[in-house]
């Protein structure tokens, strides 16, 4: 008699995925490439064979975050089953040697534009042969060259920096396994950034602008909403800019108009809106269709026309204040996010005072404000009149509270207004209460809807959508009940 044969159990393998919305599609493309493969998505550290941390390097305390949640991660392997730790993301792409001479813990590093190389990190495949490292696959391009005599990185501390810039980008055709609610969906449709931002190093960690195909971003929409999704919101570092690379003029309100067709859907909305491409298509076509919702998330930086200009973006104070004038009046009701970085090297006072009274005068729905990071290999990095850290601090404080009183009284002027809720479950923060968002509200980063009165509704269910009505209202968060 032959003996029966065991199959092995398959690799589990468990995902920390830090940063934005689109940190978190990488994460989730990985997550598909590895269970596609035979491996099991565990949701515990202390179950997985294999630890991968997705990380952030966009500010300093993003990449302090990183840094305590690898070591965080190494514990784990330590004292538990896992066999491999491994870092993937922003962190790599700025300081892949460091990580692995620094901590020794981590077995493989994936930069952002190696995706397809976490099969071979995790140790759930061999490398391709043709690769010069077990955990990279580098990819000829007509801007390594160029790049490859100084390296990447102007600025020759970054050790371990590559040549090439990040080109990966995924397609319909590329697996993923969703870490958001099954009824909401983000979709990159372009990675990358080419806008010379002083302060920013995105382009050194995603490489150059590059839009996904129209009929790419299309089919996997389609493939979405029939598999039970609702929402969905469109992300990229500038999606304002998608489809200039491939030639398509007004791509996004095309795109938009197209997603708004796909029946399933309830809502559409994209996120990050460069100002000077905010074109009048744009507007109109998010005011014509009711599944775009009325949102526009622009992050302006400052207002005064001098620090913008140390920024190397354009724009001023009565620039941007026309600017949404007419936003607001081609698309009523706009809900409109902004964000600013306060204590720029040579913010002046007067530049300073000058965004308070932008800020007071524009009474943005949502507010963000960031206080300045010096982040070597910035442009930034080399300017000279750096204030205090009390300072940046202060002045963001400041800022924070402006917008605090404008937030206060424009909550306040909801109540009793009706508007459709989308449920999300019992709160994180009290049992006692389930939580939804309205169109005002983006995934994750805005203000919270809280439901304390299910009406006549016997039963409700997250992911459905309910008509409610506002009846009370705080600094940033709404109470409402069904209807």
């Amino acid at each position: 008699m032959s003996k029966p044969t065991t199959t092995a159990e398959p690799v589990k393998v468990g995902f920390v995925s830090l940063g934005c919305p689109k940190n978190l599609v990488d994460s989730e493309v990985m997550m598909g490439l590895v269970a596609r493969a035979g491996a099991e998505i565990t949701p515990r550290a202390e179950e997985a064979d294999v630890i991968v941390v997705n990380t952030c390097s966009f500010i300093d305390i993003a990449q302090q975050e990183s840094v305590n949640t690898i070591l965080e991660m190494a514990g784990h392997k330590a004292a538990g089953r896992a066999k491999k730790l491994v870092v993937a993301g922003c962190l790599v792409e700025r300081f892949r040697n460091e990580i692995q001479k620094n901590i020794p813990e981590v077995d493989a590093v994936v930069g952002t534009g190696e995706l397809e190389s976490i099969l071979a990190a995790a140790g759930i495949v061999s490398a391709p042969a043709s690769s010069n490292s077990p955990l990279v696959v580098l990819r000829s391009r007509p801007e390594a060259a160029a790049r490859a005599e100084k390296g990447r990185f102007e600025r020759g501390e970054w050790d371990g920096a590559i040549a090439d810039l990040p080109n990966y980008l995924y397609d319909e055709n590329t697996p993923r396994l969703l870490a958001t609610p099954r009824w909401s969906a983000y979709i990159k449709i372009a990675e990358g950034c080419d806008h010379p931002c002083s302060f920013c190093i995105i382009p050194q960690l995603r490489g150059k602008f590059r839009s996904r195909r129209f009929e790419s971003v299309v089919a996997e929409a389609e493939r979405l909403a029939q598999s039970g999704v609702r929402e969905i919101t469109l992300i990229g570092q500038d999606t304002t800019c998608y489809g200039e690379d491939l030639g398509l003029k007004d791509a996004l309100p095309l795109l938009l108009e197209r997603l708004a067709l796909i029946e399933e859907l309830r809502w559409v909305r994209f996120l990050y809106a460069y100002p000077n491409k905010i074109t009048e298509r744009l507007l109109k076509t998010i005011g014509r269709y009711d599944k775009i919702c009325s949102y526009i998330d622009v992050p302006l930086q400052h207002a005064s026309a001098a620090v913008l200009k140390h920024m190397k973006r354009g724009g001023g104070h009565e620039v941007f204040l026309r600017s949404i004038e007419k936003m607001r009046r081609i698309i009523p009701g706009l809900t409109l996010r902004t964000s600013f970085i306060a204590g720029f090297p040579g913010e002046e006072e007067r530049d300073f005072d000058e965004l308070c009274e932008f800020v007071r005068a524009a009474e943005f729905d949502w507010l963000g404000v960031f206080g300045y990071s010096d982040e070597a290999g910035a442009t930034s990095h080399a300017l000279g009149g750096k204030l205090p850290h009390a300072e940046v601090e202060s002045r963001r404080r400041k800022l924070m509270q402006i917008q605090k009183q404008i937030s206060r009284r424009k909550k306040k002027a909801l109540v009793g207004r009706r508007f459709d809720v989308l449920l999300e479950g019992v709160s994180a923060e009290t049992e006692l209460l389930w939580e939804g968002r309205t169109q005002m509200h983006a995934p994750e980063i805005d203000g919270k809807v809280f439901v304390s009165d299910f009406g006549d509704h016997a039963e409700v269910r997250p992911g459905e959508f309910h008509r409610c009505e506002v009846i009370e209202a705080h600094d940033y968060d709404l109470v409402v009940k069904l209807i």
